[in-house]
C-alpha cells in the first residue's frame, strides 16, 4: 500500500472512510475475527477493499478518511502482532508525515489570528482525531506531542475582529450542505467536530500520563467554558450544540431545552468528555456531576423520543456505547442501571437501520450490540476512534 497526492480521485478514496466506506465495515468483521464469531477470511476480503487504491496520504487525510482511517483498520487487526505488520508500519509512517505537516499549520494559523475550520481540528478530519489515533499506536512520538500542543494551543483565547473569544471559534456555520457549510460562525459543542473532541483526547492522554506544558489548564479551560454554557432543566443539566455570537451577547442559547442525547451532538459525548476531564484532574464532584448529565438525559422521555436510527453517530448504538464505557468509570450504579433499557432499544432499533457502513450504518450498529451482549470491551478497541474508550 502507497500514499498518493490530493489529486487522485476522491471516488477512490471513498473506500478508505470509516464513515460509510469498506474500511468502516472492515471493522465489524475484524472484531468478529478476533472473537470467534467470524474468520479472518472475510476481514481480510473487507481490508482488502478498503485498499484497493492508493491510500490517500495527503494532509486532506483524517482518522476517517484516508492513511490514518487504513492505520486505524489495520492496527485493529494486529493479533498476531505480525498480522499487516509491514502494511501497519507504511501507514504510520504517513500518519507521523501528516500529523507533524497540518500540527505545523496549525499553530501557524494561529499564530495568524484567523480562525480555524473543523478541517484543521476536529476528530472526524482534523488534529482531534489524528490524535485519537496516535494515542492509540504510537503514544510516545513526537507526532503525538506536537498535536498536544496544537490543540492545548487552541484553547487560548483569539483576538479577532475585535473580540476576544475562545481559542476555537470557528469562522464558519456548522451545517454542511452543498459543498459549503452554512450557518452562523459559531463555537461547537459537540463531539465529532468541536470543543467535546478535544476535551476527551486531551484527558485520555492525561490520564495515560501523555502530557505538554498548559494541558491540565486547557482541560480547566474547557470545562470551565462547558459550565458557562450549563443549562438546567426539569429533566437535568444540558448544553446548546453551538453557541453563537448573537447568544454570546445575550449570555443564553436561543434554544430552550435539550436536542437529541446523541454521541457527535448532545449531552452524551460532552458529559462523558466532562467525567474523562474529572478523572484526569482528580475532582470527584465535577465527576459525579457529569455522569448524573449522562444518567438523566438517557431516563428523560423527551430526549430519548428524538432518537431516529439506530447508528453510532446520532443513534441509539452510540448513546448505548457511550454510557457502557462510561459506567466502567463511574462513581454510583446509576449508569449501570440504565443500560438494560438503552439494550433493549437497540436491540429494537437494528431492524430499521438500511445505511452500510460504521458511523451512520449497520456496521456501528451491529459493534455496538455486540458490546450488549458480551458485557465486554471490543477486542478491537473499535470505539476508541470515537474518543469514548
Amino acid at each position: 500500500m502507497t500514499a498518493t497526492s490530493a489529486a487522485a480521485d476522491e471516488q477512490a478514496w471513498a473506500a478508505q472512510s470509516l464513515d460509510g466506506g469498506a474500511a468502516g465495515t472492515a471493522l465489524l468483521h475484524i472484531e468478529r475475527a478476533r472473537t470467534g464469531h467470524g474468520d479472518w477470511k472475510q476481514a481480510h476480503a473487507w481490508i482488502t477493499r478498503a485498499t484497493a487504491h492508493q491510500v490517500n496520504g495527503s494532509a486532506s487525510a483524517g482518522l476517517f478518511l484516508g492513511a490514518p482511517a487504513v492505520a486505524f483498520v489495520l492496527h485493529a487487526a494486529a493479533d498476531p502482532p505480525e498480522r499487516y505488520q509491514r502494511a501497519r508500519q507504511a501507514m504510520d509512517g504517513h500518519v507521523r508525515d501528516i500529523s507533524h505537516q497540518r500540527a505545523h499549520a496549525g499553530l501557524a494559523r494561529i499564530t495568524s489570528g484567523q480562525p480555524p475550520c473543523f478541517h484543521e481540528y476536529d476528530l472526524l478530519y482534523g488534529l482531534t482525531g489524528i490524535g485519537a489515533l496516535l494515542l492509540c499506536t504510537q503514544p510516545g512520538s513526537t507526532a503525538l506531542e506536537h498535536v498536544l500542543t496544537y490543540l492545548v494551543a487552541l484553547t487560548r483565547p483569539l483576538n479577532y475582529q475585535g473580540q476576544r473569544l475562545p481559542g476555537w471559534w470557528v469562522g464558519h456555520g456548522p451545517r454542511w450542505h452543498d459543498g459549503a457549510y452554512h450557518g452562523p460562525p459559531h463555537l461547537n459543542l459537540s463531539a465529532a467536530h468541536g470543543i467535546t473532541g478535544l476535551l476527551l483526547l486531551l484527558s485520555k492522554a492525561a490520564r495515560q500520563g501523555l502530557t505538554v506544558p498548559g494541558q491540565l489548564d486547557a482541560i480547566r479551560t474547557i470545562c470551565a467554558w462547558l459550565d458557562l454554557w450549563r443549562q438546567h432543566g426539569r429533566a437535568g443539566v444540558w448544553w446548546p450544540e453551538t453557541v453563537t455570537m448573537a447568544e454570546i451577547t445575550t449570555g443564553r442559547p436561543a434554544r430552550s431545552r435539550p436536542g437529541r442525547p446523541s454521541w457527535c451532538y448532545g449531552t452524551p459525548g460532552i458529559a462523558r468528555a466532562g467525567q474523562l476531564a474529572a478523572l484526569a484532574l482528580g475532582d470527584e464532584h465535577q465527576q459525579r456531576d457529569y455522569e448524573q448529565a449522562l444518567a438523566d438525559c438517557a431516563t428523560d422521555p423527551a430526549q430519548l423520543q428524538q432518537i431516529t436510527d439506530p447508528g453510532l453517530c446520532h443513534g441509539w448504538a452510540g448513546l448505548y456505547q457511550t454510557i457502557w464505557r462510561a459506567a466502567g468509570d463511574a462513581t454510583t450504579p446509576a449508569l449501570h442501571q440504565v443500560l438494560p433499557a438503552l439494550g433493549e432499544q437497540l436491540h429494537q432499533a437494528a431492524d430499521t437501520g438500511h445505511s452500510d457502513g460504521f458511523l451512520s450504518g449497520r456496521a456501528g450498529t451491529a459493534l455496538a450490540l455486540a458490546t450488549r451482549t458480551t458485557n465486554q470491551p471490543p477486542a478491537t478497541g473499535w470505539d476508541a476512534c470515537l474518543l469514548i474508550d
